[in-house]
């Protein structure tokens, strides 16, 4: 049966209901038949222009708050790559035929991500639902001054709701500012390692609440040999950064002890069973032995290392991968792994905000990850970071937390 061709341009044109779109930096790329006719604007006026050039906020009205709200429910849109719908909007309208005159209007709009390939966003779908007859009507016959009552009330409720939220953002940014200055206190600075090169970075999330409990470390073992680590605690907030200065003094300690990674894991893991909020966290752990030239590494559910070898080739660490901290009811050894390096050759630990991305395949934000290395090799430690952070990260920032070390061996 051959396979019917939609055009879904004139899809798009016909939609019933005020429907447009717009680049990530708010410009109207293309608006449907409903949404010209509803704003009485045309596709000239719209099309290659920013949307609050086009439709400014009413000068007439010191209170007026359409234009921010809806400026912040798109770039949150564009942040965080999710729909945002927003609470019912007074936003009035100069009337095209006569300047100066502004028309009252009402709008219910949803704003929803398109994502590309590389799962940034790439458009912004603004839906919005034309409400002000309905608000009017509301009154019933005769019922012009109910109406009334009844527009002021949901306004004035709307204003409420604004007011609110406003608190609890500065609330959870306050939170925010203590949890970052909590893991900066906890999380080790870059220090000398001989003659090789190290760089470390933390990249917190966007958002008020989405401090999460990465943390990285490097610890200094006896004899020629390093330890190299990064964890992931499950949660946000201040309770998520307080397991992970917990997680990451234990197993620095567990570190210089231990025989082995595996072994440092395993002791790890027993402490997180008494550490509420640390089940299923993750974490991977390298020894480093200058002398022969071999990394011996273990990792309970964590991204393995990659290992970026002089010629340019990648090869991930992935031969001794185990469940996360105590996710299993009883205690068992965890399994550790051996491989050689060359001179010259790089070691990257990262946490899976550097990587993982909600559209894509494991497999395929490796891939990405390693390519972006190999372009990157010739670079020193603390360029190739700044690379990875570059190459990986979305330009508005990420959702979740990164821990990254990059070392030359």
């Amino acid at each position: 049966m051959k396979e019917r061709q939609i055009d879904y341009a004139a899809v798009f044109r016909a939609l019933p209901g005020m429907v447009a779109l717009l680049a990530p930096d708010l410009v109207y790329v293309d608006a449907n038949d409903d949404f010209l006719r509803l704003a009485g604007r045309t596709r000239e006026q719209l099309l290659g222009r920013y949307i609050f050039d086009v439709f400014p906020e009413n000068p007439n009205d010191p209170a007026a708050a359409g234009m921010r709200e809806t400026r912040e429910s798109m770039l949150r849109v564009v942040a965080t790559g999710e729909r945002d719908t927003m609470a019912l909007l007074r936003y009035d309208i100069e009337d095209p035929q006569r300047p100066g005159l502004w028309r009252e209007h009402y709008w219910s709009p949803v704003n929803a991500p398109v994502l590309g390939p590389d799962g940034r966003v790439v458009l912004v779908v603004h839906r919005v639902e034309e409400v002000t007859e309905l608000i009017r009507a509301r009154g019933g016959p005769g019922g012009d001054s109910r109406a009334r009552v009844l527009e002021a009330e949901l306004y004035t409720r709307a204003r409420e709701l604004q007011e609110v939220n406003e608190r609890l953002r500065t609330a959870h940014a306050h939170e925010r500012e203590v949890a970052l200055a909590l893991q900066a206190a906890m999380l080790p600075a870059p220090r000398p390692l001989g003659h090789h090169q190290a760089a470390v970075r933390y990249q917190p999330a966007i958002g008020a609440l989405n401090v999460c409990g990465d943390w990285y470390d490097l610890v200094e073992l006896p004899g020629r040999s390093l330890a190299v680590a990064v964890g992931d605690v499950v949660g946000h907030g201040l309770a998520a950064a307080c397991v992970m200065g917990q997680l990451r003094s234990a197993l620095s300690a567990a570190c210089r002890v231990a025989d082995g990674p595996a072994q440092a894991l395993e002791a790890l893991g027993l402490y997180a069973r008494s550490v509420e909020g640390a089940e299923s966290t993750t974490a991977t752990t390298t020894f480093i032995d200058w002398d022969d030239r071999s990394i011996t590494y273990s990792c309970a559910g964590h991204l393995p290392p990659a290992l970026l070898h002089p010629d340019g080739t990648v090869t991930f660490l992935d031969q001794a991968t185990d469940p996360p901290l105590s996710a299993r009811p009883e205690h068992l050894p965890r399994p550790q792994a051996r491989t050689p390096f060359d001179v010259g050759a790089t070691l990257v630990l990262y946490t899976d905000g550097l990587i993982e991305r909600r559209t894509e395949d494991i497999d395929t934000s490796l891939s990405r990850l390693a390519d972006s290395l190999t372009r990157h090799r010739r670079s020193d430690p603390e360029a190739l970071a700044d690379a990875l952070l570059a190459d990986l990260l979305p330009p508005s920032g990420n959702t979740d937390d990164t821990a990254l070390i990059v070392l030359r061996l």
